[in-house]
């Protein structure tokens, strides 16, 4: 029970800066086991720059330590007045399904929105440009923002458990949605095959790609969980769909080629 409700703190609570730091421990140590697996994956293979990556290194930081401090404070104190409660009785798994369905979309609404609001000046300036100095994303880049950007996307889960009441098994789904989609999405390599856009029952789902060439052509791919947004409102980056074919392409012909590789070495 005690390991139970220390799991429970650990997604729920407000020890954010912990949280984001042993998952990017973690991703670091996989990196360093799939490198391989991972380099023919790269979507843009000559896209790390050292300089890029120190400053992420300096505004996660900032970041985390502003930002989180006060979405923790926003969260612990809006839940001490009852504003944020959870549901702890026993539940089905279809009605943890709609809750889970419900703030899914909800966000993807709200960040799709927001986020083209980010990119009008000034608020541009003042809010988003930080996050776009990084123009091949990482993992890092996820915690690359400013403080004020972090509070208008964190501030999000708050205002939808203050206005919903959600039971306590969905925000077991709902905390490592929100860390796992940031990370993936700003990952920098792409692992879905090549059909994945080309069927109508998959291709709402963002990948790598998609959010990659965000940052890369900067005004286009605004959503943060999937495209639907963008495929409503036009905003889908034109060479998108084309772009990812040859990635794939080039994908698979360097596993082709390393395939060989082995093939021959084994054979001498």
């Amino acid at each position: 029970m005690a390991v139970w409700t220390r799991f429970q703190q650990f997604i729920t609570g407000n020890s954010a800066l912990a949280r984001w730091l042993i998952l990017f421990v973690i991703a670091g140590l996989l990196y360093a086991v799939f490198r391989g697996y991972l380099r023919a994956r790269k979507i843009q293979p000559n896209g790390f720059r050292w300089q890029t990556f120190r400053n992420e290194i300096f505004f996660a930081i900032l970041n985390l330590a502003i930002g989180a401090t006060i979405l923790g404070y926003i969260t612990s104190t809006w839940t001490a007045k009852g504003i944020i409660t959870f549901n702890k009785a026993p539940t089905t798994w279809w009605v943890v399904g709609l809750e889970y369905a419900a703030y899914f979309f909800a966000f993807d609404t709200y960040f799709y929105w927001f986020h083209r609001l980010m990119h009008l000046e000034p608020i541009y300036t003042w809010v988003h440009k930080i996050h776009h100095r990084s123009t091949s994303p990482n993992m890092l880049t996820t915690l690359s923002v400013s403080p004020l950007e972090s509070i208008i996307n964190g501030g999000f889960l708050a205002l939808f458990t203050a206005a919903v009441t959600v039971h306590s098994s969905t925000m077991m789904l709902i905390g490592p949605t929100n860390i796992f989609m940031g990370l993936y999405v700003h990952a920098g390599y792409e692992f879905f095959p090549r059909w994945w856009n080309k069927t109508w029952l998959t291709k709402w789902f963002i990948t790598t790609t998609f959010h990659d060439q965000h940052h890369r052509y900067f005004n286009w791919n605004y959503g943060g969980y999937t495209t639907i947004w963008d495929w409503i409102c036009g905003t889908v980056r034109p060479k998108f769909l084309t772009d990812f074919d040859q990635i794939k392409a080039r994908t698979n012909k360097s596993l082709a080629a390393a395939g060989a590789a082995i093939s021959s070495g084994a054979g001498t």
